[in-house]
């Protein structure tokens, strides 16, 4: 690899989405389309030059992409790993946002790499202290309030009036590189949330 980055250096961005730095120290599998985890960013709803890995978990190149499932049930919880810092943004969308346009604006809502919460085009609040590679922001949302959380810190502002069925929904650009889990999680819910549920398990 170390050899084709010397070749086509134009091409980097490319490769540290393939790699990353949490392939590092770790083998993962790549892609197998035969497998499918019942929430997951979804390749059929995505920008057309994004690129999805680790098996719908990993985001880079160029654009935006929604979950496979809307947040149906009360008190959802995800979470989200800044692996290379660029231009991102992460929150919720629907299927009708635009996938192609960084920054999303127009029904996307929530946070972006400069701090900002934004209610599609209105910015309603900041962070000041910035968010770095390996920071996790957590998001939880209960059809009434969409909150965010920096390494389990609560940020103060909070998005209220958001449209719904909405999505998990995540942008990159500048070489951002994003990892998003719906399970497993390295932070833990806030108390009350948990991880998405399909609509069937819900019942």
């Amino acid at each position: 690899m170390n050899v084709l980055r010397t070749v086509f250096p134009c091409f980097t961005p490319c490769f540290d989405c393939v790699e990353g730095p949490s392939f590092d120290s770790a083998a993962y599998a790549k892609f197998n389309a035969s497998y499918q985890p019942t929430v997951r960013l979804d390749v059929g709803r995505m920008g057309k030059n994004v690129v999805i890995l680790k098996e719908g978990e990993r985001i880079c190149g160029v654009g935006a992409s929604i979950a496979t499932v809307p947040i149906v049930q009360n008190k959802a919880y995800f979470h989200v790993t800044v692996q290379q810092t660029g231009t991102w943004g992460v929150g919720l969308g629907h299927k009708q946002s635009n996938f192609e346009k960084i920054p999303s604006t127009d029904q996307f809502w929530g946070i972006r790499e400069n701090g900002d919460i934004v209610k599609e085009q209105e910015v309603i609040g900041k962070i000041e202290k910035p968010i770095e590679e390996g920071d996790v922001i957590g998001v939880t949302y209960d059809h009434i309030e969409l909150r965010f959380y920096i390494n389990g810190n609560p940020i103060e502002d909070v998005i209220t009036g958001v449209k719904g069925p909405v999505y998990p929904m995540v942008y990159v650009d500048d070489s951002a590189i994003l990892d998003i889990k719906f399970k497993n999680f390295v932070q833990p819910p806030p108390s009350g949330f948990s991880e998405i549920l399909v609509e069937q398990t819900i019942l």
